[in-house]
């Protein structure tokens, strides 16, 4: 493979900053750059209500934390959904009850938010899944005739946790489909606790956004928390698991000792088909001991990218061995995750740069930004 050296900036809070400095292939989506100001993009609110379908009563939806974002182009703006909590619950990560809020951008930093929530738990057939939980982390796409499909996690604040998927066509009505294994392989996933699924794209040069792309025929799904795995569906609504000779989810992605990834590999943002293969930018979980890469702090979540073949999802060709994103301003390192993690889940091409949008130590939203190819 082609090898070309970046130069990283320094690092200086409050300017610019790119973001990685090593070898790197001509395929990657890079180098991502924090903008000079801004940043985070979307933080908590306290003077943000809604009646709450379930409770009967008003709550202050986005009080407590708000991160983890999906992002989406949409009538020439770029439009994030973020998760975000109540102050309801216990004072733990996963005690709260999470939504999903709306923010519109002309630029990529400067958002208008809505003042309630656009997608949250109700009273429908999924309130079992996501009540008292909520609806967590958001990947979205754009299908070809202009369905929104989103995938999100389910999580009941007891026992239960998937991932699941609704869809719409204006990002505030929505249609909850359920778990996206449900009527998988005979009901073989119905117990099967999963997160994390981002839903192969490609980039409509004509409409100069991405759309959900097919390979032979079917679209396709990289998913999962721990290792990275794989799944095929026809509709984008119901989606099968490729699995390996002894029936069990074909691993696409696993832990390496001394990386960034050493304690997990999880999925971010919907993955692209380039001319090279597939990029995906994934998240990795740094190890808390001494098989960790010491580069990092212990437990810190990173972001890093790998190439599949575009004609055979299933083959990895290449895998940076450092982030391209990792925590180092103050508002990646502070909040309810004090670890620290930049974790991925929203990417977009808007003017002919991509925008990453992340979250901030399970408390804020922030976005880098990168050169178009």
């Amino acid at each position: 493979m082609k090898i070309r050296m970046m130069l990283a900036l320094a690092v200086a809070f409050g300017c610019a900053v790119t973001l990685q400095a090593q070898s790197l292939g001509n395929w990657e989506i890079a180098p991502f750059t924090r903008p000079a100001a801004g940043n985070p993009v979307i933080t908590p609110r306290t003077d943000t209500t809604f009646v709450d379908p379930i409770r009967k009563e008003p709550v202050h939806w986005e009080i407590l934390h708000t991160f983890n974002p999906a992002a989406i182009v949409r009538n020439g703006k770029i439009y994030v959904l973020y998760r975000a909590e109540d102050n309801s619950g216990t004072m733990e990560i996963g005690g709260h009850t999470s939504r999903v809020g709306l923010a519109e951008s002309t630029d990529g930093i400067h958002f208008t938010r809505r003042s309630e929530p656009a997608f949250y738990p109700a009273n429908d057939d999924q309130k079992e899944r996501e009540w008292t939980g909520g609806v967590e982390d958001p990947r979205i796409v754009e299908s070809e005739d202009g369905t929104y499909v989103l995938t999100y996690t389910q999580w009941n604040g007891r026992d239960y946790y998937s991932a699941a998927v609704a869809t719409s066509r204006d990002l505030l009505h929505w249609k909850k489909h359920g778990p996206l294994f449900w009527g998988a392989a005979a009901g073989k996933y119905r117990t099967l606790k999963y997160k994390s699924a981002g839903i192969l794209t490609r980039l409509d040069k004509a409409k100069g956004r991405l759309i959900a792309a097919k390979i032979n025929g079917k679209y396709w799904m990289y998913w999962g928390d721990g290792p990275i795995r794989l799944a095929t569906s026809d509709d984008l609504i119901h989606w099968t698991p490729l699995e390996d000779a002894a029936g069990k989810p074909l691993v696409m992605l696993d832990t390496r000792t001394h990386h960034f990834d050493s304690n997990l590999a999880e999925m971010g943002p919907p993955p692209v088909l380039t001319k090279d293969g597939i990029v995906i930018i994934y998240n990795g979980m740094n190890q808390t001991d001494s098989s960790g890469d010491p580069a990092l702090g212990p437990g810190a979540y990173a972001a890093g990218e790998a190439l599949f073949d575009a004609k055979d999802p299933a083959q990895l060709l290449a895998r940076l061995e450092h982030p391209v994103l990792k925590p180092e301003m103050p508002y990646e390192k502070t909040g309810q995750y004090v670890a620290g993690d930049t974790f991925t889940e929203g990417l977009v091409y808007y003017h002919n740069q991509w925008f990453l949008y992340y979250g901030c130590a399970d408390s804020f939203v922030s976005v880098a930004i990168a050169p178009g190819k």
